[in-house]
């Protein structure tokens, strides 16, 4: 009979195992929401910088079919790509060699943003007729 009494009592967990257990299992809940939340964020950032790119590249294509020499400096404007409006700016760069032309092309989400999401360069070149 002694036995069995002994062996009864070890057969449950006593309450501080349960809370430790408790405690361990809710910490990894919290680091999984964390890990999910950022991952969440970050998704939504890419998405925001890959329609910059696209955008950027969208106005330096244009920039390059304009025949202007040298190109225009500041210009600004707006363009609506995937629902939203995307605002951007051209910075033109002197270089060394007078018949090229560095272009920055900066792209912002809202016209107040002080740094751009996305920003692309390429060179031009002034073409003799």
């Amino acid at each position: 009979m002694n036995d069995y009494r002994q062996s009864k009592k070890l057969l449950g967990f006593t309450l501080i195992e349960v809370m430790l257990a408790m405690a361990v299992f809710s910490i990894a809940g919290i680091a999984l929401l964390s890990a999910t939340t950022n991952n969440t964020r970050n998704i939504g950032y890419l998405e925001d910088k890959m329609f910059a790119n696209w955008v950027a590249a969208n106005q330096l294509v244009a920039t390059n079919l304009v025949e202007n020499w040298p190109p225009k400096n500041n210009l600004k404007g707006d363009v609506e790509l995937a629902g939203r409006t995307w605002f951007w700016q051209q910075k033109v760069i002197k270089t060394p060699d007078k018949d090229m032309r560095a272009i920055v092309m900066e792209i912002r989400l809202k016209k107040g943003d002080e740094l751009p999401i996305s920003s692309l360069t390429t060179y031009v070149s002034k073409v003799e007729k």
